[in-house]
């Protein structure tokens, strides 16, 4: 049976739409389920992370496992899994439920989100019309960020909380139904088919235990036998996983990408990028809640904003790389970055949205895209045309667990700041907005030392086709 192209791509963006989309909606609707299931103020961010870590540690897995077994069938079998987690997400009664519930969702996401990307790729040759679908992928994973927190805000003020995770399950039922009649089933050679299930297992559980250990220093302290049992234990599980990536003959992480030195620095730039924006977003979605007594809709509108600004910030990004430069734009991303949270961590409870905290989400949106674009374009610079998947694939996955690493690290020390001030005979209100400083002052200094790590890339002008591609995956 014959297929049209574009009625694939357009299940598959719809399908990555509601990925990225879930990411963003959920992030106005944690005070409420904070105050509906009890989270304290430490456990909440596994809210966010329990997804990010699984979503970030399994992408490579999830891309393997397209090879192997069909990228359609994986492509299915994530769907199903993303939105089976999401009903189960939506009727969680307990912290613990929907930590459990989100971090299945997360794998749903790793399985469905390469295979998309695959099958996107076998379905379009390169050139005109594989730029054209790449635009139209990365533009509408762009916009189910930007409007997930306006999507978030009305689901929450005019249902509940619950339903920011219920959205996704008619989505997803209508896409499994239509995947037979427009995607075909795609499948390239590989070579041994092996999979690397201990590398993505032993990678994703320190990376769980070395997040779980920095939130557990807050209200155990640094030097108490949980915190250095499982921080001890995270080490010598990602010792295990370099060892067994380096004896595996088809690793999930091939360690000889890491030679390439613009591959290296560039992969640590964007996980600092995504410590950086997560937990700006984090913070500033409790803030205008629970500080400047913001709805949930109105904290959706209030961010709106910002992604209008990093739709553009793509736009005028990929333009100006090729004239400027990837480093000239990436350093200034970062520059505007650091100003952006900077100008943000000034914010008062009384003070004026349009002075105060415009400005800031406004440059941010700009800076976090400068970033990413020509970081992924630097990123898979060195390495050969065989390797381009794979390396985009580490540089994505770091990316993540970038994102889940830092903001374990901001909320920590702006708990641990809140409740000092508390301590100190602070009101609640202030203690909150001296945590909100703290906590973007640190994800400043992210983006200070990422533009520091900037000046040690490579200056490169890319093509057309590489800034397609790097528009689409940042």
């Amino acid at each position: 049976m014959r297929r049209s192209p574009w009625a694939t791509l357009a299940v598959l963006a719809l399908a990555q739409f509601i990925v990225v989309l879930d990411v963003t909606i959920v992030n106005v609707a944690l005070p409420d389920i904070q105050t509906d299931l009890g989270f304290s103020a430490d456990s909440l961010q596994w809210v966010i992370n329990a997804y990010t870590l699984l979503f970030g540690g399994f992408l490579l897995l999830g891309g393997r496992m397209a090879d192997l077994l069909g990228a359609r069938r994986v492509f299915v079998g994530g769907l199903i899994l993303f939105g089976v987690t999401s009903l189960v997400a939506g009727l969680a009664n307990s912290p613990e439920f929907l930590i459990g519930a989100r971090a299945v969702q997360g794998l749903g996401g790793a399985l469905l989100s390469p295979a998309a990307l695959a099958i996107l790729t076998m379905t379009f040759a390169h050139g005109r019309d594989r730029n054209i679908a790449m635009g139209v992928w990365g533009g509408l994973a762009g916009l189910g960020g930007t409007l997930g927190v306006v999507a978030g805000g009305v689901l929450v003020d005019s249902l509940s909380w619950q339903w920011v995770f219920f959205v996704n399950v008619p989505i997803v039922i209508a896409l499994v139904a239509v995947v037979p009649v427009f995607v075909p089933d795609l499948r390239h050679h590989v070579g041994r088919r092996t999979f690397d299930t201990l590398g993505a297992l032993l990678g994703t559980a320190g990376l769980l235990s070395i997040v779980y250990g920095v939130v557990r220093s807050e209200p155990r302290g640094w030097a108490s036998f949980e915190v250095l049992g499982v921080l001890i234990a995270g080490v010598l599980l990602m010792v295990a996983f370099v060892f067994v990536e380096r004896r595996s003959a088809a690793p999930l992480v091939p360690l000889g990408l890491f030679r390439s030195r613009a591959l290296s620095i560039s992969g640590v730039s964007l996980a600092l990028n995504g410590a950086s924006f997560l937990s700006m977003f984090f913070l500033t979605a409790i803030y205008l809640q629970q500080v400047r007594g913001d709805s949930a809709l109105d904290a959706g509108v209030h961010f709106l904003p910002m992604g209008i600004a990093a739709i553009v910030g793509a736009v005028l990004s990929a333009q100006l790389v090729q004239r400027l430069g990837t480093r000239t734009i990436q350093l200034a991303g970062t520059v505007l970055s650091a100003a952006a949270l900077l100008w943000l961590s000034q914010a008062h409870a009384a003070g004026s949205y349009a002075t105060e905290l415009l400005p800031g989400f406004i440059l941010l949106g700009f800076g976090i895209v400068a970033v990413s674009v020509p970081g992924q374009i630097t990123a898979v610079s060195e390495v050969r045309p065989a390797e381009a998947g794979a390396a985009s694939g580490v540089v994505n996955a770091m990316y993540q667990v970038g994102s889940a690493l830092g903001l374990a690290v901001v909320t920590t020390l702006s708990i641990s700041h809140t409740t000092s001030e508390l301590t100190h005979g602070a009101t609640q209100q202030h203690a909150l907005e001296a945590g909100f400083e703290r906590g973007l002052l640190v994800a400043a200094l992210f983006a200070v030392a990422n533009a520091l790590l900037t000046l040690a890339t490579p200056q490169l002008q890319p093509t057309a086709e590489q800034l397609t591609e790097a528009t689409a995956a940042a």
